[in-house]
């Protein structure tokens, strides 16, 4: 098996370097890519980029900031591993908790995984973060009758061909609520690992908003409601 880690970016020039780094120094228990989106960065970002050299490595560069979403969306288009998994560049997740992910699919446990961050004072910047992400998993709980417990987590390891069926169109952070929500309706229940944490804070480039929140707890409804192929409503 050969799995695409896909890595968006977008003006992590303070991060960028160990990003790549922490990502190619993990010991994988199957052969790997990285694909690099950098998605229309302002700063030193490519020129950083182009400085890497492993033959693991492929960026993809967009001209102007498409959002996560979009920047997902060319990476898996031009991955070529059989599974995916998205690590983001900013240094939260840690990279050696891949293999944990992996670990349920090698073995024939399970399809797709997700990493479950467990929120505490040193892994969490605020409350309201906390709380906004609880209550976005929540949401999803109650659509789709599901008991996952981290809907926004970045390492959502599936299968490429899965993921391109999804068809998601979202293309900033509602990335991540479009494809539960999604996978969900399918019936699709992902396997969850423990994976460990560190939010970084505004100061540090945080992006995500409540903004977000309100956007992905709209995406589950529509989702949830959406009608299927020849006009039957989604059970």
């Amino acid at each position: 098996m050969k799995l695409s880690i896909l890595m968006p970016v977008y003006n992590e020039e303070e991060r960028i370097a160990d990003a790549l780094k922490q990502a190619l120094a993990v010991e994988y228990p199957c052969e790997i890519e990285l694909v690099v989106v950098d998605d229309g960065s302002r700063d030193g970002t490519g020129e950083i980029l182009g400085r890497a050299d492993d033959a693991r490595l492929r960026v993809i560069t967009h001209q102007r900031n498409a959002g996560k979403g979009a920047a997902i969306r060319s990476a898996v288009a031009n991955a070529e591993g059989e599974y995916m998994v998205i690590l983001d560049a900013d240094l939260e997740y840690d990279p050696q908790d891949i293999p944990t992910l992996l670990a349920p699919v090698l073995d024939g446990r399970a399809t797709v995984v997700y990493g479950n961050r467990t929120f505490g004072s040193h892994s969490a910047y605020s409350f309201w973060y906390v709380m906004g992400n609880k209550g976005v998993t929540m949401a999803a709980n109650v659509l789709f009758n599901s008991y996952i417990g981290d809907l926004e987590t970045c390492f959502k390891l599936m299968p490429v061909a899965l993921y391109r069926s999804l068809d998601i169109r979202s293309r900033g952070f509602g990335m991540e609520a479009e494809v539960t929500g999604k996978l969900l309706r399918r019936r699709i229940r992902p396997y969850e690992v423990p994976i460990s944490y560190r939010a970084r804070g505004r100061e540090e480039g945080k992006k995500i908003t409540w903004r977000d929140g309100v956007e992905a707890i709209w995406i589950l409804g529509r989702e949830r409601t959406r009608r299927r192929p020849g006009g039957a409503a989604a059970s």
